[in-house]
């Protein structure tokens, strides 16, 4: 994937040995979205392991924001048993490649129908860091005109509205938002608006 920078600024600009040398390593499953990887591994102090490591594609996250609040989507996520609301997202699909602007810009046409006339990059942040080597790139879009959306198949059912933002932080008290990408995503938007490197849409 290319522009993928895999960080928002070092806390310590030295470098350092991993503390935690692999041996071996293994693919145990795949499919068209995931990777589950085993390896063998040996830490600092030389006691040996192995450690599971779930590896997919980095993904972009869009905030599309307008009037004082966001448009989100709501699907289906089966391994919640349940459906839940969000911020718009998604990695391209296997066999595709681009930026991780142009990705955003398909992630949000796709679900929404949403053009943004704007994009904002406002950071990157790790999924599951004690699990997973994916990254989310997040993007706050103005200057929002409305088209029509077009679905993958996976995505039957998602709809799409918007929220004033007060309703949006109520939803995340209530549980309707349990999102951490969207939470993270919210963070950094917050983040940029204290700074006064964006606007506050």
């Amino acid at each position: 994937m290319v522009g993928w920078g895999g960080q928002n600024g070092a806390v310590d600009a030295e470098a350092v040995e991993p503390e935690i040398r692999t041996l071996s390593s293994s693919v145990i499953y795949s499919d068209n979205w995931t990777r589950l990887r085993r390896d063998e591994i040996e830490r600092f102090d030389g006691v040996r392991g192995t450690y599971a490591v779930v590896e997919r594609d980095n993904f972009a996250l869009i905030i599309p924001a307008e009037n004082g609040g966001f448009h989100l989507v709501e699907e289906y996520r089966h391994p919640l048993g349940r459906r839940g609301w969000s911020f718009p997202q998604g990695s391209f699909p296997k066999g595709q490649d681009g930026t991780p602007e142009e990705l955003a810009r398909t992630e949000l046409a796709q679900e929404t129908g949403l053009r943004a006339g704007r994009l904002t990059r406002l950071g990157t942040v790790a999924v599951a860091h004690g699990m997973s080597d994916q990254y989310g790139e997040h993007w706050l879009a103005t200057e929002l005109a409305q088209g029509e959306p077009d679905l993958e198949p996976e995505e039957l059912g998602l709809r799409h509205a918007w929220v004033p933002r007060a309703d949006f932080e109520a939803m995340i008290h209530d549980g309707r938002i349990v999102d951490g990408s969207t939470l993270a995503g919210y963070a950094l938007l917050l983040m940029a608006e204290r700074r006064g490197a964006v606007d506050q849409p």
